[in-house]
């Protein structure tokens, strides 16, 4: 059995309380044994000028598309980018697709994250992720617009969710597309599977004003987009996003992707167990309106990162994704900031009793940030305020390089 070790750096964001200066944490195998402030122990190990944080938490990405990294890029023209990815999916081998998730899964982990929410198009990186040195939700996909598809997606996820049950990294997920894809039964038929498997669902809701234009009037680019995929049925279409929201009593926690045109007044003021998945570098790529992030924090909602794909995104970091929205809104404070990027995204995903803040009894998943040599007011300018990169990388008390090779800490 090894011995417990101590870290200490110039700054340790705990998230589950204030920063300490020079505060130190205790590693005992895969579990943290104590976070202290300066002075109350001995450190066996000085990083410097670092900064120690919680591995970060990818609340939304697709791994399988990371294979069009620099090939399509989002365009005033949702509908032709969206194009653009099927075209891509409907391409894509087993094979070449189990390659793109591990290039992802590698990109993820070496830009510090621990945590990933995955929608996978058929369950396609639940393998991968079992393997992975980093906890997941495997969102399984679901499609189907017209009855008859609807039934078959239905039936392919009750299976697949059967077949895949948790793992002590890995959990299963369930993921209605988006309400112009996915028929209203179906949805229904989703939130139930979410309750009875005790399981998160995730669906992209309100992400494009396309999106509202068909739900309210049944027109728009999207009809012909459905059409020529052979899939477009006005029936099953629902009416507006914001009753799926409505619709989250009882499941064990709904993820909504995007929601960059949510109608607040419409919505609860109880937000129970959903969240907002904000992707900040997707949605400024896209020339959305600004994101209604502080509205939904501000009524008590609660917002986690995403980075989206590399359809729509240069990389994988999460880290560039809060520091996009440090260089947007320079007054957001940056604790609030930093639970978005670790503890609400395992809130969300359901990971918050295991990882999501450095704190006593969670595993021991961190990040070493290499800081700036200036001082600052607030010690989360220096995370935020800067573009060094993450540096090192532990996962359960072992740390870990890009390659997956893990070590232990000692």
């Amino acid at each position: 059995m090894t011995s417990p070790l101590t870290l200490t750096a110039r700054w340790l964001f705990p998230v589950s309380g204030p920063p300490l200066e020079g505060g130190t944490i205790t590693i005992s195998g895969p579990i943290i044994q104590a976070v202290e402030p300066h002075g109350r122990r001995h450190a066996d190990l000085d990083l410097g000028n670092v900064a120690i944080l919680p591995g970060l938490v990818n609340a939304h990405t697709h791994l399988d598309l990371t294979g069009l990294k620099g090939k399509l890029g989002p365009t005033p023209d949702f509908v032709q980018w969206l194009r653009g990815v099927v075209q891509y999916r409907r391409s894509l081998s087993p094979l070449q697709a189990a390659n793109d998730i591990r290039a992802g899964i590698a990109e993820c982990v070496r830009h510090g994250t621990t945590l990933i929410g995955d929608i996978a198009s058929q369950g396609w990186s639940w393998p991968m992720l079992l393997q992975a040195p980093a906890r997941a939700v495997v969102f399984y996909e679901l499609l189907g617009l017209p009855k008859d598809r609807a039934e078959i997606s239905e039936s392919q996820a009750r299976r697949w969710l059967e077949e895949h049950p948790a793992t002590p990294t890995c959990r299963p997920g369930i993921s209605p597309h988006a309400p112009y894809s996915v028929r209203g039964s179906l949805f229904e038929t989703a939130f139930e599977l979410a309750r009875s498997h005790q399981v998160a669902l995730a669906s992209h809701v309100s992400e494009t004003l396309e999106e509202l234009e068909l739900l309210r009037h049944r027109r728009g680019p999207l009809v012909q987009f459905l059409s020529d995929l052979g899939v477009w049925d006005s029936e099953g279409l629902i009416h507006d996003a914001e009753s799926l929201v409505q619709q989250q009593s009882n499941v064990f926690n709904f993820l909504v992707i995007h929601g960059n045109y949510l109608r607040l007044d419409r919505l609860s003021k109880s937000w129970g167990k959903t969240t907002v998945v904000y992707c900040p570098r997707t949605h400024a790529a896209f020339g959305h309106a600004p994101h209604p992030f502080r509205e939904i924090l501000a009524a008590g909602g609660r917002v986690a990162l995403g980075t989206d794909s590399l359809a729509s995104n240069p990389d994988l970091s999460l880290l560039a994704e809060a520091r996009c929205i440090r260089q947007r809104f320079p007054d957001f404070p940056g604790d609030q900031l930093l639970r978005m990027l670790t503890l609400f995204g395992a809130e969300a995903l359901g990971w918050d009793q295991e990882t999501g803040s450095l704190t006593s009894g969670k595993s021991a998943d961190l990040i070493v940030l290499p800081l700036p040599a200036r001082d600052a007011k607030d010690p989360h300018e220096l995370v935020f305020e800067s573009d060094l990169a993450v540096g090192r990388v532990m996962w359960r008390g072992s740390w870990v390089d890009e390659n997956y090779y893990v070590s232990s800490a000692t």
